[in-house]
């Protein structure tokens, strides 16, 4: 559906992107993080044809935006960060100003306005001045002229940026439902975000991908936590002895108490009643253990450090 290859764009001496690939399969919500500066918008508009990159290709559906970037935006559906709108219009006026520039046959306009107004449930504002909506219903105006035209594809920039937190769980139920009909990529500033609604994360860190994966595979750690007492190194070296163990290191000591953190093998799970009689064959007292459980937080912020420690 979309494939990006060594995609790069400067801003003068700025590499705001730098040799980026990616590919997105029909039907997938992916989230894109990074901090400001990290490369996200700068992407995003070069997806939607309204920033040309200084090299590299992006293909969407088929279709070279270089080559044809006309039919590849009308493929795509785009919410920028800032949700442009007119504020004198009333929400229907809008939309249909919006179906007269996506060039949408006058015969179905009505039939498109009322699809987009009921998909972003705009029924009771429809006549109303944007001017005189909350923030939420302004980024359901801008939600609905982005589905419009009923796209293939989806590019939201921070679609839940300022609204309070029923309007938030409310954006994200609309872009799980839109996601049966669409392919999204979701920017935000908002783990949690991504967490909700996403099922693949891309990490942007300074121009390049620091982490492409989908959320299963980072919520699913190959790492046991196991707390005992006993002295560090004697425990090392027994647990070591284990096949499937690839590495143990204290990570905290407290007291008598210690707790390591287990680097296994993928079916790790299995080894753990090995562990557990391993600790107790040695007469130590076993605590605790069980799975490290991993977020996208954690990612984050190890991503985040490993850049610090990198630039000192």
């Amino acid at each position: 559906m979309i494939s990006v290859k060594n995609l790069t764009r400067k801003y003068g001496d700025l590499i705001a992107v730098n040799d980026v690939s990616f590919d997105i399969a029909a039907g997938e919500i992916v989230g894109l993080l990074g901090h400001n500066g990290a490369g996200k918008t700068t992407i995003m508009k070069m997806l939607t044809g309204y920033l040309e990159p200084n090299s590299g290709s992006i293909e969407i559906a088929g279709t070279n935006i270089e080559s044809d970037r006309i039919t590849v935006q009308k493929k795509i559906g785009y919410l920028p960060e800032n949700c442009p709108v007119y504020p004198e219009m009333t929400v229907i006026d809008y939309l249909e100003f919006v179906a007269e520039l996506r060039d949408i046959n006058p015969q179905d306009r009505p039939d498109y306005i009322r699809d987009a107004i009921q998909k972003t449930e705009l029924q009771e504002k429809a006549t109303d001045l944007i001017s005189t909506l909350s923030k939420g219903y302004r980024q359901r105006v801008g939600i609905a002229q982005a589905i419009l035209h009923k796209p293939q594809i989806l590019i939201l920039d921070e679609p839940t940026s300022g609204l309070d937190p029923t309007q938030i769980h409310e954006i994200r139920a609309l872009i799980r439902e839109l996601s049966k009909s669409a392919t999204i990529i979701l920017s935000t500033h908002i783990l949690q975000e991504v967490e909700a609604v996403c099922g693949r994360v891309i990490i942007m860190l300074q121009g390049r991908i620091a982490l492409d994966s989908e959320l299963d595979k980072i919520h699913s750690s190959n790492r046991l936590l196991l707390s005992v007492d006993g002295s560090p190194d004697q425990v090392s070296a027994n647990l070591k002895k284990l096949n499937g163990i690839k590495s143990v290191q204290l990570e905290k000591q407290q007291d008598n108490l210690n707790t390591f953190v287990l680097e296994v093998e993928q079916n790790g799970t299995s080894l753990s009643p090995l562990i557990a009689k391993a600790v107790i064959d040695q007469g130590l007292n076993l605590f605790s253990l069980s799975p490290e459980r991993r977020d996208l937080d954690t990612v984050f912020k190890e991503i985040n450090e490993g850049r610090q420690g990198g630039s000192k």
